[in-house]
């Protein structure tokens, strides 16, 4: 444990790079995340780990002590990640993928505790993580992490505990009684904590919104309502399967379905998708490669590889149209509610940063312009973290968390794994650096930048 601190540590020392200020980004398209375009040629200066100033290219203004050459790329904000389950080796790849803020959404508490003041303290490379609080109930199925409670004092107790360690959010899971929602969500939103997560075992995603959920973790969380008999129990993987067998025939213009998406709108209900996560277990057969991770395969080790040939879902000949009809179902069913003004969070649930590229390519198949799908793993991310004060938009006086990007992702979303420079309050990270130090081949070339080290006189 020890040798791998002190090699993160390391990592940490020589991969960051703390420029002097101020830091000129020159001639860059800048993307508006609040409106979801691109803006034409700007310079961005940075100063103190903030925006300072965001002019016309080339326009008069102080010397920079630092300079980088954004020549006519893309700078965005940086990504976030809403569904991560963090660890030291995950933290490395959110931020060569241009994430700088995840969101937690389980683990154990004090390993959680003890990475974010790692992170705090610069210990190791990674994105800020914000915490969501795990509450399961007690089962022969129940998951780790968090809190497994008894009875709902136990569930009202953890969130106290919660509340007292500065988490914004609770989360959910599958073996939570459903009797205990309603007063679980009441005592979280008195904190002013958000609600969310599974949909508990023997429980409609209808009951779960109308009893004090904010938002529902995973698409088939989601749908699952319109496929349950009274003894499906969803603590299995029935909570996969009942999707995979019936989704293809599931009528999106049914009343059912509209009655739900009229909710979720009504209730501001959120949904974090996590589509990628969810494409190769019921599109891939044993032995093929998982499409999530067939663009970038070639860029990781072999070993790598070889783990994305194996699925936990039995996908044979007789049912491989069924089950890829019902995933293109789920699919359509995150475009029309987001049509419908459904708010949409993208996270992964899986490998970092590639998985969340893949989730933002999907939502494009789901109807999202390329710029609307940034916007989502952007500003929405700002807005259902309580961070859009600080972070989700490049604006004066926000920190300076952006990523600049070769090639144009608000028109070919694939471009978005091209993240050529990474700044995480005024930091530098260059994914080409952070990709080498774990074995994975870079994605695109450093732009051209004269960094001075801190302390020297601009």
């Amino acid at each position: 444990v020890q040798a791998e601190h002190d090699w993160l540590h390391g990592l940490a020392v020589k991969l960051a790079h703390r420029a002097a200020d101020p830091i000129l980004i020159r001639n860059v398209r800048v993307f508006d995340s609040e409106h979801a375009r691109l803006l034409p040629s700007r310079d961005v200066y940075v100063y103190r780990g903030r925006i300072a100033a965001i002019v016309p290219a080339g326009a008069a203004a102080r010397d920079a002590a630092s300079t980088v050459d954004g020549a006519g790329r893309v700078l965005m904000p940086a990504l976030f990640d809403m569904h991560a389950h963090e660890d030291t080796w995950n933290l490395l790849l959110q931020i060569g993928g241009g994430v700088t803020t995840s969101r937690d959404m389980g683990n154990d508490n004090t390993r959680l505790q003890q990475i974010i003041s790692q992170l705090d303290a610069g210990e190791i490379i990674g994105p800020r993580v914000i915490p969501c609080g795990f509450i399961e109930g007690d089962s022969p199925y129940s998951a780790s992490g968090g809190f497994r409670v008894k009875d709902l004092e136990g569930a009202l107790d953890a969130v106290d505990w919660y509340a007292r360690h500065g988490y914004r959010q609770i989360k959910i899971y599958n073996s939570f009684h459903p009797e205990w929602v309603q007063q679980t969500a009441e005592r979280a939103h008195q904190y002013g904590m958000r609600v969310s997560g599974h949909v508990p075992a023997f429980m409609r995603s209808e009951d779960a919104i109308r009893a004090g959920y904010d938002e529902i973790q995973h698409i088939n969380q989601l749908m699952l309502t319109f496929f349950l008999g009274p003894k499906d129990d969803t603590r299995t993987l029935a909570r996969f399967y009942l999707l995979a067998d019936h989704a293809d025939a599931l009528d999106l213009s049914s009343p059912r379905v509209t009655e739900l998406v009229e909710l979720m709108k009504e209730r501001h209900t959120a949904l974090d998708t996590t589509l990628a996560t969810f494409e190769g277990s019921f599109t891939q057969k044993q032995g093929e490669m998982d499409p999530s991770y067939a663009p970038v395969a070639d860029h990781v080790p072999v070993a790598v590889q070889r783990g994305w040939h194996r699925n936990s879902m039995n996908v044979t000949d007789a049912n491989a149209a069924k089950y890829r009809a019902s995933y293109d179902k789920m699919v359509q069913f995150v475009g029309q509610l987001y049509r419908a003004g459904v708010p949409l969070e993208a996270g992964t649930d899986a490998i970092a940063g590639f998985t969340l590229h893949r989730e933002l390519e999907l939502y494009v198949r789901a109807g999202l312009t390329p710029s609307e799908a940034l916007q989502v793993a952007t500003w929405n991310g700002a807005r259902f973290t309580g961070r859009l004060d600080e972070l989700g938009s490049i604006e004066a006086g926000k920190r300076a968390d952006m990523i600049l990007v070769d090639g144009d992702p608000t028109q070919n979303i694939s471009d978005i794994r091209r993240v050529s420079l990474v700044m995480k309050d005024g930091v530098i990270y260059l994914p080409a650096e952070v990709y080498e130090a774990v074995g994975v081949q870079r994605f695109t070339e450093p732009p051209a930048f004269q960094l001075a080290r801190e302390g020297t006189p601009p």
